[in-house]
């Protein structure tokens, strides 16, 4: 490249645009912007271009919050953006809005500075969540494997000196770990011959590739009377560019060699099945699963058989009952044995524990006990079983019962068998059977809480959502309410209150996050809306009567609702809106309007910004109310989902509940990407046959 065209490039980039930030840049990204006192962005680092995909030419200039700020989130950075400017530095985690429209989640700094006139403008510092979260756990990871390791592992620079080595090295060498900074291989351990290694050091830096299993003879400080032979290798440490930063060196002590060997062998095989083990267990939250995937781990490569059980009063912690007390169900068994009379061993059965039994043993002592022949009368007392009774104490080499332990509580137990075809349980087998359970352990507790509190949230938002819809209002109503899937569930919930003077007040609304504690707000707020209503409290009224309610409960609750008053006196409706998408109207002769008055600011924002806006609803008319899952989507803007709605709701003579199953067919994607509520309501009238049936459906 000639320098020309070097200097016409530099100069093509926007006199505001901020280069990166070197090393850190390549482990951390860091995007860097500033804005003035009006919000507009006056710099742009080149990182965060790499980031969120806007170039330097394309924000500068321009309103950030425009940009970068996503549509639910604007009243929150003004709010942010006048602390800033009032002197606050702000700090927490952010959805910042990426060129091609997708949220990226970063930790961000918010730092009142001078913008170009002297006025109070912003620094902004931010990075993506996911990648602190994983240079977190690669450090972490890193650190364990280095401390922890037997093998001696030792990093060198460029020059082949130290820069830092393990206890385990150390030893070898009989020179501590810190002494080794610095210096050369040739002055640590002069008893060996460093110079083919530090030949074979420079080869691996200079092709790039690794040199595996280098042997080395001589004799170190550690035991200077003896001959002893190491295998090496090297590998090349790379930063993310892929430029040399140095080595990284292991060292196993082979002087016996098959012994030392098949140690080595047998670490590395520990290491890998603990590392798929992490990986392979707790694929899902689904409890049946987990306990699959753990059996599959421990057979055939650990055990001949394992068999997972948990206690019945862990699984059903709401029944108190003596019926589960001492109960073990089974979850997943694996015995592979082909000869093996394993048909009574099923996932789903349950039995008593045996007073005075080793179950009994592990389950209260929290501690994991070798087993024997003696020991099978109490593993298997169903007399059914007796084929499977006799085939163990003929055939049984070892068993082993660990606890399930997690949180500080017994779950369960795991035991698993060796038959005498294969060597008995040694140290390292139970040490690594051990670590096994015990990381398994926590997936299988995690799946347990999940599913237990996605049946209570399940439970709940049924008991709030699938209720009976009045009959007297003067209105045909329908609703539906869907969750993102079958594993979750949501705050969004829609309700219909009879009101005095033959007034009927519907309502939507949709909590913010998922669980059992979206579904707990949502019930909270549907509770508070039927208490108002029956007050005759006016539409704005209530939206900030809700709007308390959600800020006591917390800075970080957030809820958008919909409230509107029918009267078939007037044929009108009065509605207020609290940051939730705009109701449709469509007219006998079917037009079809999205409300366009007040949308109000969300419930917990502080903002308190809420209007009416009165509708007329002549007979036949359609009001709609939905939460945003309906028209909002991965792969869809929010003016296309009003669009694809507004198709819909063509064909207003149709019953109302094949209406509203048509909106749903036609806008939901599958599966689908959000919860969604539906609230239907039509006035009668217009030469149509009532159809409700009164009830939410779905």
């Amino acid at each position: 490249m000639d320098t020309h065209q070097s200097t016409s490039e530099v100069r093509q980039q926007p006199p505001a645009a901020v280069g990166y930030a070197g090393v850190l840049n390549e482990l951390l990204p860091i995007a860097l912007w500033r804005e003035d006192a009006e919000g507009r962005v006056v710099e742009w680092s080149l990182a965060a271009q790499d980031l969120l995909g806007y170039r330097p030419e394309e924000v500068l200039g321009r309103p950030a919050s425009t940009m970068l700020v996503p549509e639910n989130n604007q009243a929150l950075a003004d709010q942010l953006t006048r602390r800033v400017q009032a002197g606050e530095t702000v700090v927490g985690t952010l959805p910042v809005r990426h060129r091609d429209g997708h949220h990226v989640t970063m930790e961000t700094w918010i730092l009142p500075a001078a913008d170009p006139e002297g006025r109070t403008g912003a620094m902004l510092i931010a990075v993506e969540t996911s990648e602190v979260l994983r240079m977190r756990d690669s450090l972490a990871a890193l650190e364990s494997l280095f401390t922890q390791s037997p093998i001696g592992l030792a990093t060198l620079g460029l020059d082949l000196r130290f820069v830092r080595v393990n206890d385990a090295l150390a030893r070898m060498n009989g020179l501590p770990a810190a002494e080794h900074a610095g210096r050369r291989l040739s002055d640590v351990v002069p008893g060996v011959n460093t110079a083919t290694l530090e030949t074979l050091m420079r080869k691996a830096l200079a092709s790039g590739k690794a040199v595996i299993d280098a042997r080395r003879t001589g004799r170190t400080a550690a035991d200077p009377d003896h001959d002893h032979t190491w295998s090496c290798s090297y590998a090349p440490l790379l930063d993310n560019a892929g430029r040399p930063l140095g080595l990284i060196a292991s060292i196993i002590d082979i002087t016996v060699a098959d012994r030392d060997r098949a140690e080595a062998a047998r670490a590395r095989r520990n290491v890998d099945l603990l590392a798929e083990a992490g990986a392979s267990i707790g694929t899902t939250l689904d409890l049946g699963q987990t306990a699959q995937e753990l059996v599959q781990i421990l057979v055939p490569r650990l055990a001949d058989s394992a068999d997972v059980q948990l206690l019945e009063s862990i699984l059903e912690p709401d029944e108190t009952g003596a019926a589960i007390r001492g109960l073990l169900r089974r979850l997943a068994v694996r015995f592979p044995d082909p000869t093996a009379p394993t048909a009574l061993l099923a996932p789903g059965q349950t039995f008593q524990i045996p007073l005075d039994s080793v179950y009994e043993q592990v389950l209260n002592e929290g501690r994991a006990l070798d087993l024997t022949e003696n020991d099978v009368p109490n593993l298997i007392r169903d007399p059914r079983a007796e084929p499977l009774r006799s085939y163990l104490m003929n055939r049984l080499s070892c068993a082993r019962m660990v606890p399930l332990v997690a949180r500080g509580t017994v779950l369960g137990t795991v035991t698993v068998t060796r038959l005498r075809s294969r060597a008995r349980f040694d140290e390292q087998d139970r040490v690594l059977i051990d670590e096994v359970v015990g990381r398994a352990a926590l997936n299988i507790d995690n799946a347990r809480l999940y599913t237990t509190q996605r049946e209570a949230a399940l439970t709940l938002q049924r008991s709030l959502t699938n209720s009976a819809l009045p009959e007297d209002t003067g209105l045909e109503l329908t609703g539906r309410y869907l969750p993102a899937s079958e594993h979750d569930v949501g705050g969004d919930w829609f309700d219909v209150i009879s009101l005095p003077k033959g007034r009927t007040g519907l309502v939507i609304g949709d909590v913010m996050g998922h669980g059992i504690h979206a579904a707990a707000v949502m019930g909270q707020l549907r509770t508070a809306v039927r208490t108002l209503a029956r007050h005759d409290i006016p539409p704005v009224a209530m939206l900030r009567s809700l709007d308390d309610i959600v800020t006591e409960l917390g800075e970080d609750e957030m809820a958008t609702c919909v409230y509107a008053v029918h009267d078939p006196a007037t044929g009108r409706a009065l509605i207020a809106r609290a940051g939730h998408p705009p109701p449709a109207v469509v007219t006998p002769d079917e037009r079809i309007s999205f409300l366009d008055g007040p949308p109000g600011t969300p419930l917990g924002t502080g903002g308190r910004e809420f209007g009416t806006e009165e509708v007329s609803l002549p007979p036949g008319s359609l009001l709609v109310l939905y939460t945003d899952g309906l028209i909002e989507a991965r792969d869809r803007d929010l003016d296309q989902g009003l669009t694809e709605l507004a198709l819909a709701l063509h064909g207003l003579d149709r019953p109302l509940d094949e209406l509203c199953d048509g909106i749903l067919a036609r806008l939901l994607p599958y599966p689908a990407q959000d919860d969604v509520a539906v609230l239907l309501a039509r006035t009668p009238g217009g030469g149509r046959r009532p159809d409700s049936r009164g009830f939410a459906g779905g």
